[in-house]
Protein backbone atom coordinates (compact mmCIF):
# COMPACT_ATOMS: atom_id res chain seq x y z
CA UNK A 1 0.00 0.00 0.00
CA UNK A 2 1.46 3.05 -1.09
CA UNK A 3 3.00 5.20 2.09
CA UNK A 4 0.53 8.34 2.14
CA UNK A 5 -2.59 6.63 1.91
CA UNK A 6 -2.37 6.01 5.73
CA UNK A 7 -1.93 10.03 6.12
CA UNK A 8 -4.66 10.44 4.14
CA UNK A 9 -8.18 12.75 4.88
CA UNK A 10 -11.50 11.66 4.30
CA UNK A 11 -11.45 13.98 1.37
CA UNK A 12 -8.13 12.30 -0.09
CA UNK A 13 -9.71 8.66 0.31
CA UNK A 14 -12.99 9.48 -0.95
CA UNK A 15 -11.35 11.05 -4.31
CA UNK A 16 -9.09 8.21 -4.41
CA UNK A 17 -11.84 6.08 -3.93
CA UNK A 18 -13.67 7.48 -7.09
CA UNK A 19 -11.24 7.37 -9.33
CA UNK A 20 -9.96 3.29 -8.21
CA UNK A 21 -12.63 1.42 -10.62
CA UNK A 22 -12.80 2.10 -14.66
CA UNK A 23 -16.41 1.95 -14.20
CA UNK A 24 -18.53 4.24 -11.23
CA UNK A 25 -21.30 1.24 -11.65
CA UNK A 26 -20.04 -2.26 -12.15
CA UNK A 27 -22.63 -4.97 -11.72
CA UNK A 28 -20.79 -7.70 -10.35
CA UNK A 29 -20.46 -9.63 -7.00
CA UNK A 30 -17.27 -11.26 -7.73
CA UNK A 31 -14.55 -8.69 -7.24
CA UNK A 32 -15.99 -7.42 -3.60
CA UNK A 33 -17.31 -10.94 -2.49
CA UNK A 34 -13.14 -11.95 -2.54
CA UNK A 35 -12.28 -8.93 -0.37
CA UNK A 36 -14.93 -9.49 1.97
CA UNK A 37 -13.55 -12.96 2.54
CA UNK A 38 -10.41 -11.89 2.86
CA UNK A 39 -11.41 -9.28 5.33
CA UNK A 40 -13.26 -12.02 7.40
CA UNK A 41 -16.14 -10.49 7.36
CA UNK A 42 -19.36 -12.81 8.19
CA UNK A 43 -21.81 -10.77 10.22
CA UNK A 44 -22.26 -12.26 13.65
CA UNK A 45 -25.77 -9.89 13.51
CA UNK A 46 -29.07 -10.17 12.11
CA UNK A 47 -28.94 -9.05 8.55
CA UNK A 48 -31.74 -6.92 7.38
CA UNK A 49 -31.36 -5.56 3.74
CA UNK A 50 -33.84 -2.90 2.38
CA UNK A 51 -34.18 -2.34 -1.40
CA UNK A 52 -36.77 -1.30 -3.74
CA UNK A 53 -37.25 2.10 -6.07
CA UNK A 54 -38.76 4.60 -3.45
CA UNK A 55 -39.10 4.61 0.18
CA UNK A 56 -35.67 2.67 1.09
CA UNK A 57 -34.09 5.21 3.24
CA UNK A 58 -37.46 5.72 5.04
CA UNK A 59 -37.98 2.16 5.93
CA UNK A 60 -34.08 1.96 7.58
CA UNK A 61 -35.07 5.00 9.61
CA UNK A 62 -38.01 3.71 10.58
CA UNK A 63 -36.47 0.28 11.73
CA UNK A 64 -33.11 2.16 13.03
CA UNK A 65 -35.47 4.20 15.41
CA UNK A 66 -37.89 1.47 16.84
CA UNK A 67 -34.64 -1.16 17.05
CA UNK A 68 -32.64 1.83 18.90
CA UNK A 69 -35.35 2.66 21.08
CA UNK A 70 -35.74 -0.99 21.57
CA UNK A 71 -32.36 -0.96 23.42
CA UNK A 72 -30.35 -2.62 20.43
CA UNK A 73 -27.40 -1.36 19.20
CA UNK A 74 -27.66 -0.66 15.58
CA UNK A 75 -25.33 -0.46 13.02
CA UNK A 76 -27.26 1.36 9.52
CA UNK A 77 -25.26 1.38 6.06
CA UNK A 78 -27.44 3.90 3.99
CA UNK A 79 -27.08 5.80 0.80
CA UNK A 80 -26.13 8.48 -1.46
CA UNK A 81 -25.73 10.99 1.40
CA UNK A 82 -27.04 14.75 1.34
CA UNK A 83 -24.20 16.85 2.90
CA UNK A 84 -21.46 14.23 4.37
CA UNK A 85 -20.66 10.48 3.71
CA UNK A 86 -20.39 10.10 7.27
CA UNK A 87 -24.20 10.13 6.89
CA UNK A 88 -23.99 6.83 5.43
CA UNK A 89 -22.83 4.90 8.22
CA UNK A 90 -24.61 5.07 11.33
CA UNK A 91 -23.76 3.63 14.73
CA UNK A 92 -26.52 3.72 17.44
CA UNK A 93 -27.76 6.32 15.60
CA UNK A 94 -24.50 8.45 15.58
CA UNK A 95 -22.48 9.21 12.32
CA UNK A 96 -19.25 7.65 11.98
CA UNK A 97 -16.00 10.00 12.32
CA UNK A 98 -13.89 10.46 9.78
CA UNK A 99 -11.21 9.32 11.81
CA UNK A 100 -13.24 5.88 11.79
CA UNK A 101 -13.69 6.10 8.12
CA UNK A 102 -10.00 6.36 7.63
CA UNK A 103 -9.37 3.49 9.62
CA UNK A 104 -12.02 1.43 7.60
CA UNK A 105 -10.33 2.48 4.30
CA UNK A 106 -6.87 1.74 4.86
CA UNK A 107 -8.14 -2.09 5.94
CA UNK A 108 -10.24 -2.51 3.17
CA UNK A 109 -7.42 -1.44 0.76
CA UNK A 110 -4.65 -3.44 2.53
CA UNK A 111 -7.03 -6.46 1.52
CA UNK A 112 -8.10 -5.56 -1.85
CA UNK A 113 -4.22 -4.64 -3.05
CA UNK A 114 -2.59 -8.06 -2.00
CA UNK A 115 -5.87 -9.46 -4.06
CA UNK A 116 -4.99 -7.41 -7.12
CA UNK A 117 -8.46 -5.88 -7.13
CA UNK A 118 -10.33 -2.71 -8.13
CA UNK A 119 -13.12 -1.81 -6.26
CA UNK A 120 -16.17 0.71 -7.10
CA UNK A 121 -16.69 4.00 -4.73
CA UNK A 122 -19.86 1.60 -3.66
CA UNK A 123 -18.37 -1.55 -3.02
CA UNK A 124 -15.79 0.20 -0.86
CA UNK A 125 -17.41 1.77 1.08
CA UNK A 126 -19.92 -1.40 1.84
CA UNK A 127 -17.33 -3.05 3.45
CA UNK A 128 -16.22 -0.40 5.17
CA UNK A 129 -19.10 0.03 6.61
CA UNK A 130 -19.69 -3.88 7.51
CA UNK A 131 -15.87 -3.76 9.56
CA UNK A 132 -17.09 -0.89 11.37
CA UNK A 133 -20.55 -2.34 12.43
CA UNK A 134 -18.37 -5.97 13.41
CA UNK A 135 -15.89 -3.85 14.97
CA UNK A 136 -18.54 -2.21 17.38
CA UNK A 137 -20.10 -5.39 17.75
CA UNK A 138 -23.25 -3.86 16.55
CA UNK A 139 -26.59 -6.04 17.78
CA UNK A 140 -28.23 -6.01 14.14
CA UNK A 141 -27.30 -4.53 10.56
CA UNK A 142 -29.66 -2.63 8.41
CA UNK A 143 -28.09 -2.47 4.74
CA UNK A 144 -29.84 0.05 2.06
CA UNK A 145 -29.18 -1.58 -1.60
CA UNK A 146 -27.92 1.52 -3.39
CA UNK A 147 -29.11 -0.01 -7.27
CA UNK A 148 -30.60 -2.89 -7.97
CA UNK A 149 -30.45 -5.83 -5.52
CA UNK A 150 -29.63 -9.26 -7.21
CA UNK A 151 -25.98 -7.36 -7.86
CA UNK A 152 -25.54 -4.55 -5.41
CA UNK A 153 -22.50 -4.85 -3.07
CA UNK A 154 -24.68 -4.93 0.10
CA UNK A 155 -26.19 -8.77 -1.48
CA UNK A 156 -22.28 -10.29 -0.29
CA UNK A 157 -24.08 -10.13 2.77
CA UNK A 158 -26.82 -13.18 3.53
CA UNK A 159 -30.21 -11.13 4.95
CA UNK A 160 -32.00 -12.72 7.65
CA UNK A 161 -34.73 -10.49 6.34
CA UNK A 162 -35.57 -9.02 3.45
CA UNK A 163 -37.37 -5.89 2.61
CA UNK A 164 -38.94 -5.04 -1.16
CA UNK A 165 -40.29 -1.34 -0.75
CA UNK A 166 -41.76 -0.45 -4.27
CA UNK A 167 -41.12 -1.69 -7.83
CA UNK A 168 -41.37 1.39 -10.48
CA UNK A 169 -39.26 1.89 -13.62
CA UNK A 170 -35.71 3.25 -12.82
CA UNK A 171 -31.95 2.69 -13.87
CA UNK A 172 -33.85 0.86 -16.86
CA UNK A 173 -30.01 0.86 -18.19
CA UNK A 174 -28.86 -1.32 -15.55
CA UNK A 175 -32.10 -3.42 -14.51
CA UNK A 176 -34.44 -3.83 -17.47
CA UNK A 177 -37.14 -1.71 -19.10
CA UNK A 178 -40.29 -3.33 -17.21
CA UNK A 179 -41.27 -4.01 -14.01
CA UNK A 180 -41.35 -7.55 -14.19
CA UNK A 181 -37.13 -7.73 -14.97
CA UNK A 182 -36.56 -4.68 -12.76
CA UNK A 183 -38.51 -7.18 -10.18
CA UNK A 184 -36.56 -9.31 -10.43
CA UNK A 185 -33.29 -8.22 -9.61
CA UNK A 186 -34.43 -6.65 -6.62
CA UNK A 187 -36.10 -9.76 -5.28
CA UNK A 188 -32.44 -10.74 -5.50
CA UNK A 189 -31.87 -9.51 -1.54
CA UNK A 190 -34.47 -12.60 -1.01
CA UNK A 191 -32.82 -15.73 1.24
CA UNK A 192 -33.76 -19.51 1.41
CA UNK A 193 -35.99 -20.11 3.95
CA UNK A 194 -35.93 -16.38 5.19
CA UNK A 195 -38.53 -13.52 5.84
CA UNK A 196 -39.02 -11.65 2.15
CA UNK A 197 -41.16 -8.55 3.08
CA UNK A 198 -43.07 -6.76 0.17
CA UNK A 199 -44.60 -3.21 0.51
CA UNK A 200 -45.30 -3.27 -3.07
CA UNK A 201 -49.49 -3.27 -3.94
CA UNK A 202 -49.01 -3.81 -7.10
CA UNK A 203 -45.97 -6.77 -7.37
CA UNK A 204 -45.18 -8.24 -10.31
CA UNK A 205 -45.22 -12.13 -11.08
CA UNK A 206 -40.70 -12.58 -10.84
CA UNK A 207 -41.27 -11.26 -7.62
CA UNK A 208 -43.36 -13.71 -5.97
CA UNK A 209 -41.96 -16.75 -8.73
CA UNK A 210 -38.17 -16.02 -7.38
CA UNK A 211 -39.75 -16.04 -3.90
CA UNK A 212 -41.36 -19.69 -4.67
CA UNK A 213 -38.08 -20.87 -6.01
CA UNK A 214 -36.12 -20.19 -3.25
CA UNK A 215 -38.73 -21.04 -0.63
CA UNK A 216 -38.36 -17.60 0.86
CA UNK A 217 -41.51 -16.60 3.76
CA UNK A 218 -42.88 -14.13 1.41
CA UNK A 219 -44.82 -11.38 3.08
CA UNK A 220 -47.11 -8.77 0.90
CA UNK A 221 -48.48 -6.46 1.94
CA UNK A 222 -52.95 -6.27 1.56
CA UNK A 223 -52.62 -10.25 1.81
CA UNK A 224 -50.71 -11.02 4.74
CA UNK A 225 -50.21 -7.80 6.39
CA UNK A 226 -51.38 -4.19 6.16
CA UNK A 227 -53.23 -1.37 7.89
CA UNK A 228 -55.93 1.17 8.14
CA UNK A 229 -55.78 4.80 9.12
CA UNK A 230 -57.52 6.67 11.46
CA UNK A 231 -57.44 10.20 12.39
CA UNK A 232 -53.85 11.19 13.76
CA UNK A 233 -53.28 7.19 14.14
CA UNK A 234 -53.38 3.71 12.51
CA UNK A 235 -53.80 0.46 12.86
CA UNK A 236 -51.55 -2.36 11.87
CA UNK A 237 -52.59 -6.16 10.97
CA UNK A 238 -50.96 -9.43 10.22
CA UNK A 239 -51.99 -13.32 10.54
CA UNK A 240 -51.10 -12.49 14.23
CA UNK A 241 -53.64 -9.85 14.68
CA UNK A 242 -53.75 -6.60 15.14
CA UNK A 243 -51.90 -3.36 16.66
CA UNK A 244 -54.10 -0.83 17.28
CA UNK A 245 -54.11 2.98 17.67
CA UNK A 246 -50.32 3.33 16.64
CA UNK A 247 -48.82 7.04 16.62
CA UNK A 248 -48.83 7.99 12.67
CA UNK A 249 -44.54 8.14 11.79
CA UNK A 250 -42.67 11.47 12.23
CA UNK A 251 -42.38 10.99 8.80
CA UNK A 252 -44.80 13.08 6.71
CA UNK A 253 -46.32 11.88 3.59
CA UNK A 254 -48.80 9.88 3.06
CA UNK A 255 -47.08 6.37 1.87
CA UNK A 256 -44.76 6.36 5.43
CA UNK A 257 -47.87 4.28 6.67
CA UNK A 258 -47.26 2.08 3.87
CA UNK A 259 -43.21 1.75 4.58
CA UNK A 260 -43.82 1.57 8.78
CA UNK A 261 -45.86 -1.57 7.72
CA UNK A 262 -43.42 -3.24 6.10
CA UNK A 263 -41.57 -2.16 8.73
CA UNK A 264 -43.59 -3.79 11.61
CA UNK A 265 -43.83 -7.41 9.60
CA UNK A 266 -40.44 -7.54 9.25
CA UNK A 267 -40.11 -7.19 13.12
CA UNK A 268 -42.79 -9.31 13.70
CA UNK A 269 -40.55 -12.23 11.76
CA UNK A 270 -37.42 -11.31 13.82
CA UNK A 271 -39.20 -11.14 17.04
CA UNK A 272 -37.38 -14.69 17.90
CA UNK A 273 -34.14 -12.72 17.55
CA UNK A 274 -35.04 -9.17 17.88
CA UNK A 275 -37.97 -8.93 20.41
CA UNK A 276 -39.07 -5.42 20.24
CA UNK A 277 -42.24 -3.91 22.88
CA UNK A 278 -45.23 -2.47 21.41
CA UNK A 279 -43.98 0.97 23.45
CA UNK A 280 -40.69 0.49 21.84
CA UNK A 281 -42.67 0.30 18.22
CA UNK A 282 -44.68 3.62 19.40
CA UNK A 283 -41.73 5.79 20.42
CA UNK A 284 -39.52 4.77 17.83
CA UNK A 285 -42.58 5.77 14.98
CA UNK A 286 -42.57 9.18 17.11
CA UNK A 287 -39.03 10.02 17.23
CA UNK A 288 -38.39 8.70 13.46
CA UNK A 289 -36.25 11.86 11.32
CA UNK A 290 -34.80 11.31 7.68
CA UNK A 291 -33.43 14.50 6.14
CA UNK A 292 -34.95 15.15 2.54
CA UNK A 293 -38.36 13.26 2.81
CA UNK A 294 -40.83 15.57 2.27
CA UNK A 295 -38.88 17.56 4.82
CA UNK A 296 -40.37 21.25 6.45
CA UNK A 297 -37.97 23.97 7.38
CA UNK A 298 -40.48 26.24 7.84
CA UNK A 299 -44.09 27.47 7.64
CA UNK A 300 -43.95 30.68 6.46
CA UNK A 301 -43.40 30.98 3.71
CA UNK A 302 -43.56 26.68 4.00
CA UNK A 303 -40.46 25.36 2.96
CA UNK A 304 -39.85 21.60 1.42
CA UNK A 305 -37.11 19.19 1.28
CA UNK A 306 -37.91 15.54 -1.24
CA UNK A 307 -34.92 14.16 -2.75
CA UNK A 308 -38.18 13.06 -5.43
CA UNK A 309 -35.81 11.55 -8.67
CA UNK A 310 -38.01 9.80 -10.70
CA UNK A 311 -41.63 9.53 -11.60
CA UNK A 312 -43.37 7.52 -8.78
CA UNK A 313 -41.46 9.60 -6.15
CA UNK A 314 -42.49 12.47 -7.95
CA UNK A 315 -46.38 11.60 -8.10
CA UNK A 316 -45.83 11.06 -4.25
CA UNK A 317 -44.26 13.87 -4.03
CA UNK A 318 -47.36 15.62 -6.30
CA UNK A 319 -50.04 14.01 -3.25
CA UNK A 320 -48.69 15.15 -0.84
CA UNK A 321 -48.24 19.11 -2.18
CA UNK A 322 -51.80 18.77 -2.79
CA UNK A 323 -52.65 18.41 0.86
CA UNK A 324 -50.48 21.05 2.07
CA UNK A 325 -51.60 24.18 -0.88
CA UNK A 326 -50.81 27.44 0.27
CA UNK A 327 -53.05 30.61 -0.19
CA UNK A 328 -49.84 31.74 -1.78
CA UNK A 329 -48.05 30.54 -4.56
CA UNK A 330 -45.20 27.23 -5.35
CA UNK A 331 -41.77 28.09 -6.09
CA UNK A 332 -39.98 25.16 -7.29
CA UNK A 333 -36.41 24.65 -6.87
CA UNK A 334 -35.50 22.12 -9.14
CA UNK A 335 -32.27 20.21 -10.58
CA UNK A 336 -31.72 16.70 -11.36
CA UNK A 337 -28.78 14.09 -13.05
CA UNK A 338 -28.93 13.50 -16.91
CA UNK A 339 -29.97 10.08 -16.70
CA UNK A 340 -33.00 10.65 -15.26
CA UNK A 341 -36.26 10.82 -15.99
CA UNK A 342 -36.50 14.56 -16.17
CA UNK A 343 -39.78 14.92 -18.14
CA UNK A 344 -41.59 11.84 -16.36
CA UNK A 345 -40.86 14.26 -12.81
CA UNK A 346 -41.25 17.39 -14.57
CA UNK A 347 -44.82 15.89 -16.11
CA UNK A 348 -46.24 14.84 -12.33
CA UNK A 349 -45.34 17.88 -10.61
CA UNK A 350 -46.22 20.78 -13.25
CA UNK A 351 -50.09 20.98 -11.96
CA UNK A 352 -48.19 22.16 -8.59
CA UNK A 353 -45.90 24.78 -9.78
CA UNK A 354 -46.31 28.28 -10.25
CA UNK A 355 -42.67 28.98 -10.94
CA UNK A 356 -39.76 27.11 -11.48
CA UNK A 357 -36.52 27.84 -10.16
CA UNK A 358 -33.94 25.40 -12.80
CA UNK A 359 -30.36 24.82 -11.94
CA UNK A 360 -27.28 22.91 -13.49
CA UNK A 361 -25.97 20.58 -11.03
CA UNK A 362 -21.90 20.55 -10.80
CA UNK A 363 -21.49 16.49 -11.23
CA UNK A 364 -20.42 14.11 -13.67
CA UNK A 365 -23.75 12.78 -14.62
CA UNK A 366 -25.46 16.48 -13.82
CA UNK A 367 -28.10 18.25 -16.36
CA UNK A 368 -27.73 21.80 -16.75
CA UNK A 369 -30.57 24.39 -16.41
CA UNK A 370 -30.76 24.28 -20.05
CA UNK A 371 -31.73 21.00 -20.28
CA UNK A 372 -33.67 20.97 -17.95
CA UNK A 373 -35.71 24.45 -19.49
CA UNK A 374 -36.23 22.15 -23.17
CA UNK A 375 -38.11 19.24 -20.79
CA UNK A 376 -40.71 21.98 -19.04
CA UNK A 377 -40.95 23.02 -23.32
CA UNK A 378 -41.85 19.93 -24.28
CA UNK A 379 -44.84 20.06 -21.48
CA UNK A 380 -46.04 22.83 -23.21
CA UNK A 381 -45.01 25.13 -20.03
CA UNK A 382 -43.67 28.41 -21.42
CA UNK A 383 -42.27 31.67 -19.92
CA UNK A 384 -45.11 33.02 -21.19
CA UNK A 385 -47.53 30.69 -18.68
CA UNK A 386 -44.89 30.62 -16.08
CA UNK A 387 -42.22 32.51 -14.49
CA UNK A 388 -38.95 30.44 -15.59
CA UNK A 389 -35.45 31.27 -13.88
CA UNK A 390 -32.16 29.33 -14.85
CA UNK A 391 -29.47 29.29 -12.25
CA UNK A 392 -25.84 27.96 -12.64
CA UNK A 393 -26.41 26.43 -9.10
CA UNK A 394 -28.82 25.20 -6.96
CA UNK A 395 -27.61 27.73 -3.64
CA UNK A 396 -28.17 30.90 -6.03
CA UNK A 397 -32.06 29.39 -6.93
CA UNK A 398 -32.52 29.08 -3.28
CA UNK A 399 -31.30 32.57 -2.26
CA UNK A 400 -33.52 33.77 -5.17
CA UNK A 401 -36.59 31.76 -3.93
CA UNK A 402 -36.14 33.09 -0.47
CA UNK A 403 -36.02 36.43 -1.60
CA UNK A 404 -39.15 36.67 -3.57
CA UNK A 405 -41.35 34.34 -1.37
CA UNK A 406 -43.49 36.00 0.88
CA UNK A 407 -45.18 34.08 3.70
CA UNK A 408 -48.31 32.28 2.33
CA UNK A 409 -46.29 30.92 -0.44
CA UNK A 410 -44.50 27.24 -1.37
CA UNK A 411 -40.99 26.63 -2.03
CA UNK A 412 -40.29 22.94 -3.03
CA UNK A 413 -36.58 21.97 -3.41
CA UNK A 414 -36.61 18.54 -5.31
CA UNK A 415 -35.27 16.16 -7.82
CA UNK A 416 -31.99 14.66 -6.42
CA UNK A 417 -29.82 14.06 -3.24
CA UNK A 418 -27.81 16.78 -4.69
CA UNK A 419 -30.35 19.27 -5.17
CA UNK A 420 -31.65 18.91 -1.46
CA UNK A 421 -28.09 18.27 -0.20
CA UNK A 422 -26.81 21.65 -2.02
CA UNK A 423 -29.78 23.03 0.56
CA UNK A 424 -29.10 21.86 3.73
CA UNK A 425 -25.41 22.81 3.59
CA UNK A 426 -26.64 26.16 2.52
CA UNK A 427 -28.82 26.02 5.52
CA UNK A 428 -25.94 24.48 7.70
CA UNK A 429 -23.72 27.11 7.36
CA UNK A 430 -26.08 30.11 8.57
CA UNK A 431 -26.92 31.31 4.77
CA UNK A 432 -30.72 30.07 4.27
CA UNK A 433 -33.65 31.87 5.80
Amino acid sequence: MRPDLKHYSLAQWLEFLGQLHPKMIDMTLERVCQVRIALGLTPACPVIIVGGTNGKGSVCAILESILTTAGYHVGCYTSPHLIRYNERIRIRQKEVTDQQLCEAFILVNQAREKLGISLTYFEFGTLAAMHLFASAQVDVAILEVGLGGRLDAVNIFDADCAILTSIDLDHMDYLGNSRDAIGYEKAGIFRRNKPAICAETDLPCSVGQLAKKINAQLKIINQDFGYTEKVNQWNFWSRKGWRRTLPLPALRGAYQLQNASACLMALEMLSDQLPVSMQAIREGLLKVSLPGRFQVLSNQPMIILDVAHNPAAAHALAKNLEITRPSGKTFAVFAMLQDKDIYGVMQELAHHIDIWLLSSIDAPRGANAGELLQNLYKLKITRESHSIHKFEDIESAYAFACEQADKNDRICVFGSFYTVGAVLGHQETGKGK
